[in-house]
């Protein structure tokens, strides 16, 4: 393959959508404030990352409350790069900073690997 094609290969790869899954994990009873989340921190999320890449989200809870995941939200993205901008934004401190307000748990991210 020429350079020009491999080029023109790596920008299609690069424009794959991308998703990130950030799970809160831990004991039955931790403090997790869905509603919050869902009202505040998302839209939060949303304001902070839309103009880097960001296409949506979407909260998923356990149906029981039990030891384990609490909380799972799914991030996509536009493309990798727009994973890479968003986190790299002066507008991810308000995000991260924010997470005291409806949680103790720690934020576990996993990226989604499109093959």
């Amino acid at each position: 393959m020429s350079d020009p094609e491999m080029s023109a290969t790596n920008a299609e790869a690069n424009q794959v959508p991308a998703v990130i899954y950030v799970t809160y994990a831990g004991p039955a009873g931790s403090r997790f404030d869905r509603e919050y989340y869902v009202e505040r921190h998302l839209p939060l999320v949303l304001r902070a990352w839309k103009q880097h890449g960001l296409l949506g989200v979407t909260a998923f809870f356990p149906a029981s409350k039990a030891d384990g995941t609490l909380a799972v939200c799914e991030c996509r993205f536009s493309d990798e790069r727009a994973i890479e901008q968003s986190f790299a934004a002066p507008e991810t401190a308000g995000v991260m900073a924010d997470l005291r307000h409806f949680t103790d748990l720690p934020a576990s991210r996993s990226r989604v690997v499109a093959i």
